[in-house]
């Protein structure tokens, strides 16, 4: 029978708190109840894994609990699908409890309580064997949306002593978990540790239930509900419950981060400031274009082009000393933002020469409009801050595009849709982005002075400054992996890897800008500057963990910098600021490629080896804008009209805070999607037989100045190459684009991948790509008193069970023979001294049977040419010792590169053989090449010289 009361009818009443009861018990339940299951059913099963069984790992994961396996799965299933109910339920009610008048937060959690019941409907019922990109995809989802759910439910916790200690409690104990997690995970899959992955599983399953926790504490607050649904208590209509959040804000009132996240959430002005962001984004892709396009002429001239005066594009500001063109570009920015976006279109222009110019002229109208705009807006400070975080996150979201896709920006003009580019929708974003957020300036042309007191210091220092902080942003901070090459030793991993940790990367620069914009006062102090020139200096001079710590200060330090030196050059001349800053920052760029090209530039021996010399001078500079910055006084705290535009202001300042969040979390979800999984598998076991190549890659430029990975992948996969060595293959400086191109041959073709030298060390680099675990690895810098580096890496591999040495070595040039000459006895000695069977994979630049061949072939190495009568070699060559060779080969290259690709076919645990030819039909097909390059080949890669490979008996 209904009841009735004063208000009307209720049907049926029940208390709130069952609404957590039931939510926390079908959620354990699902979990709990396949954990029992499998145990029961499927033990051995459940707790086996790609490299250990029982007895080395002994407890399951959740993942693979609550996997396939039936019946467990369909227990698992049955639970979640009940606690779905119960789960939109505690969003709703939470809602309801937590929701106020002046504040879209409360929305915004219950938004993301929302996907995430959704997301983990998606990962629950699209396994990993069904499909395992959307479970991953949905998984990460979750996991992602974990951190906003709960902060949010700490910020508007009602203030509950004890709701908020177990919610305090839970939470901490929740991130806290991941720490160690990750630690075991990584020492199961990189170091495959026996056992490891049982406490992995711990941690795991800890994780789960912390989950599950956080929200049973709903249960406290809930009691206070009755659903009829009817509140008896008004504690949803905000009488008595003052949260968390209100508290802090009534706290904090008046200072800048109780003002940035309070008042009404605006749609529009987070659509506003993303298209600012995106805006710096563009940008950033455009100014690391630049020297990846510059570059291709010297590096098929061999020398100076003439190309490279297009670096001095950049110094357009100085157009912004004639009034006349100042006022011009300031009221019409937006129109030179728009010319700008040729350097997006520049991927339309099919030779290489009108593309670098499209570029060029984008790039000098980008610098020209943002020079304008900082100018511009320098008169409203609050709107100066918001272009300057645009700018700012802009560079983190270039280097999110760019660990999201292995390095490349998918908008550059080297990319298309061939080779993975986005440039059509990066070129329409592009345009939407700039109608709605540069349509006007604060001053609309007017040269409108800064606030506060008269501008101090002086411009040239400004200059410097900007010149010092766009350099350290530009060559260490554009990619997310280049300190991490700076750091890296070889094998066994004693340091950071590209991934996960370029995320680590990633979030000490959001951390940096962060602190720039909330503590100026710090970013501009002499302190912080001597902590970032202390961490620049441990960088520069020290390896593994060490060096990268002092990466990430340096990290953290640049992009706090960046915000007081970009204010403070604002307050000057444009052209003496920022045309100066850019010409400055040229000269940079140039310093820091003579140190490696010191052979063919003029003066180049002179700054040889010197990256400690171009640190030194980056700190200076960035030294010389914080003397500028001490020197001007600050700002009143309360200068006229800023008590009006504060709340306003400071809710503008959120939006970009919430784009910074949402990039970090990309960041942290792109770390996961691409840790690889390291179970790879040559491509003929069951012959025991290793595929050898060689191949000079000429920086993954092609002849027409495409990105060309994977033109690169296609051939080595399809040649089924189990070990490869690539030279001319480090790209981590700015005219190079701060590019790894191992990272995406590495995941792609499921290979272990060590690079190095580093390029600290000054080489053009050399790279192995292993199918087999590499246990060992030493980088070598070869002498080479006269000529360019010459770099090694001695690796040892597991190939089958046995240990077999391969070294990667490119040689001196043609130029420097006695520096040729050294490099062949030290590597015949180290060639020499290991007792294990050897493959050597190289660049010689020696005839057959002349000269210094003698010295790698023979008794002072101890190896072998794999075809001592192919006389047509200059420079690759593959020697052996200790093994059995059974091909050889030669392939085109068509236009990919200026070198074709060398392979060599060997047998392990089988003696050396001799030279005696074989026909093909001899051979067992698991030591055969590949059909697909007879006659005329594929895409221009054919058997060539031989005509087809050469078989030994």
């Amino acid at each position: 029978m209904a009841l009735k009361d004063k208000d009307g009818q209720v049907v049926a009443t029940f208390s709130g708190k069952w609404i957590a009861i039931s939510h926390t018990v079908m959620a354990y339940c699902a979990f709990v109840g396949a954990l029992i299951v499998g145990l029961w059913l499927h033990y051995h099963k459940i707790v086996e894994n790609e490299f250990y069984h029982y007895p080395d790992e002994w407890f399951p994961s959740v993942s693979a609990t609550i996997g396939d396996r039936y019946p467990e799965r369909s227990v698992f299933m049955l639970f979640i699908a009940l606690t779905s109910g119960p789960r939109f339920a505690l969003v709703g009610l939470w809602y309801v409890l937590t929701r106020r008048s002046n504040s879209s937060l409360p929305k915004f959690v219950a938004g993301v309580g929302i996907f995430r019941t959704l997301t983990c409907g998606g990962w629950t019922y699209v396994t990993s064997t069904d499909d395992h990109d959307w479970h991953d995809i949905f998984m990460i989802s979750y996991l992602v949306a974990t951190l906003p759910w709960t902060l949010g439910c700490l910020a508007l916790s009602p203030r509950n002593p004890n709701a908020l200690k177990y919610r305090k409690l839970f939470a901490g104990s929740f991130f806290a978990t991941l720490v160690p997690l990750i630690y075991f995970f990584i020492q199961h899959k990189v170091h495959r540790v026996a056992g490891a992955y049982t406490i992995y599983a711990f941690f795991e399953w800890a994780l789960v239930l912390l989950d599950v926790a956080f929200d049973a504490v709903t249960f406290i607050e809930f009691q206070n509900f009755e659903i009829v649904v009817k509140d008896n208590r008004g504690i949803s209509r905000g009488s008595g419950n003052k949260t968390v959040s209100d508290a802090l804000l009534e706290k904090e009132k008046g200072k800048e981060i109780g003002a940035t996240f309070s008042g009404a959430f605006s749609v529009f002005g987070l659509i506003h400031a993303a298209a600012d962001v995106y805006n710096g984004f563009v940008f950033w892709s455009m100014l690391t274009s630049l020297g990846v396009c510059v570059w291709y002429f010297p590096l098929w001239h061999m020398g100076i082009s003439g190309y490279e005066a297009l670096v001095m594009c950049t110094i357009s500001p100085f157009l912004l000393g004639i009034k006349s063109i100042r006022y011009l570009v300031v009221r019409y920015v937006w129109f030179f933002h728009l010319l700008s976006l040729s350097g997006l279109l520049a991927f339309r222009a099919e030779h290489p020469v009108p593309r670098l110019f499209a570029v060029g002229f984008g790039l000098s109208m980008s610098c020209l409009a943002w020079a304008a705009t900082f100018f511009a807006e320098r008169s409203q400070p609050r709107r100066l801050e918001a272009r300057i975080s645009a700018f700012s996150i802009g560079l983190i979201a270039s280097s999110i595009a760019k660990f999201a896709f292995w390095t490349n920006n998918p908008i550059w003009p080297i990319m298309h849709e061939a080779n993975g580019g986005w440039n059509k929708t990066g070129l329409g974003v592009a345009l939407v982005a700039i109608l709605i957020s540069t349509r006007s300036t604060a001053s609309t042309g007017a040269d409108l002075a800064a606030p506060g007191p008269a501008t101090k210091g002086f411009s040239i220092f400004a200059s410097f400054g900007l010149a010092g902080v766009l350099f350290s942003m530009h060559s260490l901070l554009s990619d997310s992996s280049t300190m991490i090459s700076w750091v890296w030793e070889g094998y066994p991993v004693r340091g950071p890897l590209a991934v996960p940790h370029g995320a680590v990367t990633l979030l000490a620069m959001g951390v940096g800008l962060t602190i720039g914009l909330f503590a100026p006062s710090l970013s501009r102090s002499w302190a912080f500057y001597g902590v970032g020139s202390i961490g620049a200096a441990i960088l520069t001079t020290r390896s593994h963990w060490s060096g990268y710590y002092g990466g990430l200060v340096l990290a953290i330090y640049t992009m706090a910098a960046a915000p007081v030196l970009i204010t403070h050059a604002a307050r000057h001349s444009p052209a003496k600021a920022f045309g100066l800053g850019f010409l400055v920052y040229n000269f940079m760029v140039l310093f820091h490629v003579w140190v490696v090209a010191y052979a063919f530039v003029p003066g180049g021996p002179l700054v040889r080896e010197r990256t400690d010399w171009v640190m030194t001078a980056m700190m200076l500079q960035i030294g010389a804008g914080i003397f500028s910055v001490a020197a001007q006084s600050p700002a009143p705290k309360n200068y006229k009209g800023k008590a009006a535009v504060t709340a306003a202001a400071s809710r503008q300042r959120s939006y970009y805070l919430y784009i910074l969040a949402f990039l970090e979390l990309l960041a942290i979800a792109t770390a996961y999607l691409r840790f690889p999984s390291y179970d790879y598998t040559p491509y003929h076991p069951e012959e025991k037989s290793i595929t050898a190549g060689i191949w000079t890659i000429h920086f993954s430029l092609d002849n027409d100045m495409w990105s060309s990975e994977y033109r690169m992948r296609d051939l080595i996969k399809e040649l089924e190459v189990d070990v490869i060595g690539l030279l001319e293959s480090d790209l981590q400086r700015i005219i190079m684009g701060n590019r790894d191109t191992t990272q995406f041959l590495a995941e792609d073709l499921g290979m272990y991948v060590d690079f190095g030298p580093g390029p600290n060390k000054h080489t053009w680099g050399s790279a192995l790509l292993s199918k087999f675990p590499i246990v060992n690895s030493t980088h070598h810098l070869l002498p080479s008193p006269v000529g360019e580096l010459a770099p090694a890496i001695e690796a040892t591999i597991d190939a089958y069970g046995t240990l077999v040495d391969v070294f990667v070595f490119h040689s001196g040039q043609e130029e420097d023979p006695e520096d040729r000459r050294l490099q062949s006895l030290y590597l015949a000695e180290r060639m020499k001294a290991t007792p294990r069977p050897a493959i050597l994979l190289s660049y010689l630049v020696i005839k057959p049977g002349e000269g210094n061949y003698n010295t790698y072939v023979g008794e002072a190495s101890g190896m072998k040419d794999i075809d001592p009568s192919d006389w047509d070699r200059w420079c690759e060559y593959i020697l052996f010792k200790g093994l059995k060779r059974t091909g050889y080969a030669r392939v085109s290259r068509d236009s990919i590169t200026d070198t074709e690709l060398q392979v060599g076919k060997f047998v392990v645990d089988q003696p050396e053989n001799g030279n005696d030819l074989i026909p093909e039909e001899q051979v067992p097909p698991g030591l055969r090449f590949p059909d697909l390059f007879k006659g005329y080949g594929v895409r221009g890669h054919r058997y060539h010289v031989f005509d087809e490979p050469r078989y030994y008996a």
